[in-house]
């Protein structure tokens, strides 16, 4: 077997931009050998095929946001300031965005759950754990008295998380910051 001679962790963080922007189906073998730096042998030598790739993109997805922000609402000191946190970086991020490839994880609920069980546990599976991540911190909110009690955590879990999404979809059809802020504004006093 011969030696790598590429770092698979770069090589996935450049999957996922290119699944970002293109999506799974529009990606073809020929984008991948041409964005992600390696030879098509090693390109199937290394992930198989396709479908293994963009599994293997997601969950570095994964690892790169979704755990970085559950690292960050589990370290949080303020339940208040790590919400308006989330939905700051959140814009921050969209708005630099300029190809509009938005969020892997929304754009492939988009694109490819309901055809693949697989793919569609993986996605079911990181908005779950970032919403037991929410729950926790709005929890401590309400006990604090920063957020209302009239719903339970995990329901404005919920609602925290589909903003995000929202957010995340109105980015990438070009929304800017101003209807990204007022979409959190409205989200924000709804903990009130």
């Amino acid at each position: 077997m011969r030696k790598k001679n590429f770092d698979e962790n770069i090589v996935l963080e450049r999957a996922v931009n290119l699944f970002s922007r293109k999506g799974y189906n529009a990606t073809t073998a020929q984008d991948m050998v041409d964005e992600l730096g390696i030879s098509r042998s090693s390109l199937y030598d290394t992930f198989i095929d396709k479908r293994t790739i963009f599994i293997k993109s997601l969950k570095r997805y994964e690892e790169l946001t979704t755990d970085i922000l559950i690292n960050m609402l589990e370290a949080a000191k303020n339940p208040e300031r790590a919400i308006n946190l989330i939905f700051h970086d959140t814009i921050q991020q969209s708005v630099a965005d300029n190809s509009l490839k938005g969020c892997l994880m929304v754009n492939t609920t988009v694109e490819l759950v309901n055809d693949d069980k697989e793919i569609a546990d993986i996605v079911r599976n990181n908005n779950q754990k970032f919403e037991a991540a929410l729950a926790k911190i709005i929890e401590k909110g309400q006990e604090e008295g920063s957020f209302s009690k009239r719903e339970t955590a995990a329901t404005f879990a919920h609602f925290i998380s589909g903003i995000m999404g929202a957010l995340r979809l109105v980015a990438k059809s070009g929304a800017n910051k101003k209807t990204m802020e007022d979409i959190v504004k409205v989200g924000l006093f709804a903990l009130k």
